[in-house]
This record gives structure tokens, sequence and C-alpha cells, in this order.
């Protein structure tokens, strides 16, 4: 690889036009007619420019993809449940952009109303009033449990996040927040104050006061903090938790937690925030997370599959009693860009293609079938895989240790299989692929899955 390049460079308009002109016009050639040299190209200075301009951790944390021969592997198409990179070799995705891709790859009907919409307006005025924003919407509002009503689009999760944060302190007039250890609600300053891991949190210290975190599935604790805050005065606005935790593994609680906390939070009058982010439209088996146990949260956060892994997009909804105090000014929560035409249209297609292809119901399907042939793998190999837990297809493997889970990531990797560990640990490594792959792949990731497992000795 070539070595990075640590000096700051001056300004240079024409470079900057040249460089910008290269991309583009690459973007607007038909893959064909691509050639090895521009390939190449793309692939060296994707390393170059991440070392040079994006952040050099990036690269040491994905050994896996910038070691291999002598150019780091670069994202370049995909379609369903296959990634190309830019080299043309293909990957079974087992990993779903982290569980961006509900729909899998471009999908046709996402990708068409999309395509449709930029013809039409990819923004809107700011001044008139938004059809498609509106629309979505009332199709959600349908979709949500009990009396959800209104909703806020932004663009990422944790914007989501945020803005229900802002809505319960607005609505209760208390200030903090109970949340769980391990779980990952994002990372913008609000957002993280939730986060339940020291790595993230400890170095941007202090985050927001009267955050408080509990172990995930011990309503019992929840409600002892509850309890405490009461009797000192600490206001507590609402209860924030994953239905399932994602980032931490595919943890899932005990078949009492949420109606617990349901139970909980209405006797201390506090609001009970999910925070669907990861879980939401089909990724568990069920439309939503919180539907496994009949609950209605106060407020629900979604994001990642909401844009149909075509566009960035995210919101938080809420009923028509709490969202009441946004009424005396609208404009205490805003966004340019959140909830724009084309992300709508995204949003729109996504759910028709979740609903009229049953992909809920495919979720639990093939993840009780990937489980079950994990746990065949297991009898076989007992000192690799410890066994898999999750509900749907949000999945963890679980391993001895690191080392071990690392391996097995790394050895799926070289059998073109696309998966991962969650974050910065390989315990458990994370199967989350398109709620509509195709057994065949499923069982061709299995056959790689044990070709890795006997190439341990």
């Amino acid at each position: 690889m070539t070595k990075t390049n640590d000096t700051p460079s001056s300004r240079d308009i024409e470079a900057a036009l040249s460089e910008a002109n290269k991309m583009v016009d690459l973007i607007k050639t038909p893959d064909a007619e691509v050639t090895d040299d521009e390939r190449r190209w793309v692939a060296e200075s994707t390393y170059q420019n991440f070392a040079d301009h994006i952040n050099k951790g990036f690269l040491e944390y994905r050994k896996s993809v910038t070691e291999t021969e002598d150019f780091a592997l670069t994202d370049w198409q995909g379609e369903g449940s296959i990634l190309k990179d830019v080299m043309g070799r293909e990957y079974i995705d087992m990993l779903g952009g982290f569980g961006l891709y509900t729909l899998g790859i471009r999908h046709p009907k996402v990708i068409a109303a999309v395509k449709a919409q930029l013809d039409r307006s990819p923004q809107y005025s700011q001044e008139m009033l938004d059809p498609l924003r509106a629309h979505l919407a009332k199709v959600i509002a349908k979709l949500t449990p009990g009396d959800i009503q209104y909703g806020f689009f932004a663009n990422s999760g944790t914007e989501a996040v945020d803005g229900a944060m802002k809505l319960a302190k607005l609505y209760t007039g208390e200030s903090g927040f109970i949340s769980t250890l391990k779980g990952f609600h994002g990372k913008s300053l609000g957002a993280l104050s939730l986060l339940g891991k020291a790595v993230f949190r400890k170095p941007l210290l202090p985050l927001l006061d009267g955050v408080r975190q509990v172990p995930f599935g011990d309503a019992d604790a929840i409600e002892q903090e509850l309890k405490a805050a009461k009797e000192v005065g600490d206001g507590i606005a609402g209860v924030v938790v994953e239905p399932i935790q994602g980032e931490a593994g595919a943890i899932e609680p005990p078949d009492d937690y949420w109606p617990r906390l349901r139970q909980i939070c209405d006797k201390y009058e506090v609001l009970l925030i999910a925070d669907e982010v990861q879980t939401g439209f089909g990724r568990t088996g069920k439309i939503f997370g919180v539907d496994h146990w009949g609950v209605t949260p106060d407020i629900m956060c979604f994001g990642k599959a909401l844009g149909g892994g075509v566009i960035a997009m995210s919101g938080f909804f809420s009923t028509a009693k709490i969202w009441k105090c946004l009424e005396p000014n609208p404009f205490m929560h805003t966004t340019t860009t959140g909830g724009n035409p084309v992300a709508c249209a995204a949003a729109l297609a996504q759910i028709t293609v979740l609903l009229e292809e049953g992909l809920a119901d495919q979720a639990a399907e093939k993840g009780e079938y990937i489980k079950k042939k994990v746990l065949e793998l297991k009898e076989k190999y007992p000192h690799i895989i410890k066994g898999i837990r999750g509900r749907g297809l949000l999945l963890g493997m679980e391993f001895p240790n690191d080392e071990i889970g690392y391996k097995v990531a790394s050895g799926l990797f070289s059998r073109n299989v696309l998966t991962a560990g969650t974050l910065n640990n390989a315990e458990t490594v994370r199967l989350e692929p398109a709620l509509n792959i195709p057994y065949e792949l499923i069982d061709e990731m299995l056959k790689r899955l044990e070709e890795t497992f006997e190439s341990f000795g």
C-alpha cells in the first residue's frame, strides 16, 4: 500500500475540480465499460483517501479488507444479497449493512420509486406543504401499535433518538432518562448519553446529566431506579430500551420484560421509549420488535430499514396526547433534509415490499432455519461455537472468545461471505442478512461456515 500522508494539503481549486470530475465520470460509465486500470485506481485510491482524509483507524479495524493482495477490497455494486467489489468478486451478504438492507440491495420497487421522485422533485421548498411526508406519516400511524399517530422524520437513527428525548422532556417537564448497559442508541451527544458502553462515552464526558443505566432485561432494576429518583426528587422523563439489543449481540430480554416495563412506566408516570432503529420493519420476525410482547410504547424510534436500503431515513412517532406539547411551537424540532421527498418515496416503497412479500414472516422462518442448522454445527464443533441467539434475522453466533470469533469472521470473509463482530468485539458474530435472502444463499453460507470450522484443525 502507498504510505499515508500526514501533511495537510494546500488549497488547489483545479485539482479539486479534476478529482471530482474523474469520479463523476466514472459513476456515469456503464459498469461493463469500466476498465481494469480504472478499477484498480478505485481500489488503490480508496485506501489512500481513507488514510489521508477519513480515518486511518478504519484501515486497522478492517484488516480483512485492506490486506488482500496489494489493494483494498472496495464496495462497488450489489443486488439482492450479493455484493461485488470493484474488481468484480462476489460476496454473500450476511451482514445486511447492520440492518440497513432488509429488502436486499437495490430492491427494484424502491429504486423505481426513488428514480420517479427524482424526476419530479428531489427536495421540497421548505414553505409549501409536502404530500409524501404527510402520507408516509399516515401509513406508519396505521402500522404502529396502539394509538401512536404523529411523527417526525430525520436522516439517521441517532437523530430519531435525540428527537424522542426532546419530546419526552417537553411533555413531562423532566430531564432524566434510564437506559440499559450495553445498549446502543447512536453517537450524537444526546443519544450517546444513553449508550451503555464506556469506550464511546468516557472520552466525551460530561454528557447529559441525569441519565442512569441498568442491566438489560432486569425490570426490577428499572423500577428501583425510578423509585430512588422519585424519593430524592430527580425527575425522569423516560425509559429508553431496545426491544432486542442489536449491537450488544442479539440479546433477547425475558418474556415478561416489556409488559413489566409498560406497567412500571405507567406506575411512575414516565414515558416508555422503544428504540426500534435496528429491530423495526420486520427484522425480528414481527413488523416491530415490541410486537413480540404486544406492548405499545409511548414513543417509537425508527431508522436503518425505513429508507429501503436506498436513502438515509429515520423518524420518531408518538401519540396525539404527547405530541400536543409541540403544537404551540412546531419549530421546536426541525431539520432541513429530514423527510425529503426522495426519502419518503423510498420509505413508502419499502413498506409496500415489506407487507406484500410478507418479509416479517420470512425473517421468522429463515431465522429459525439458520438457528437449527448452526446448532447442528455446534454438536459437531463444540470447541469452536457455543451457540446462536436472537430472533428473526437479527442473530448472533456465540464463540468462546474474541480470538475464535474473529478467526471465524475472517475465515468467512476469505470464503466470500460478509459478516462482522459486534462493534469492537468478535465473541459474537452477527448474521443480519436481507429478509428476502434466498434459501440457496443461506445454505451456501452454512456450507462455507462449516468449511471455516474445519480449517481450525
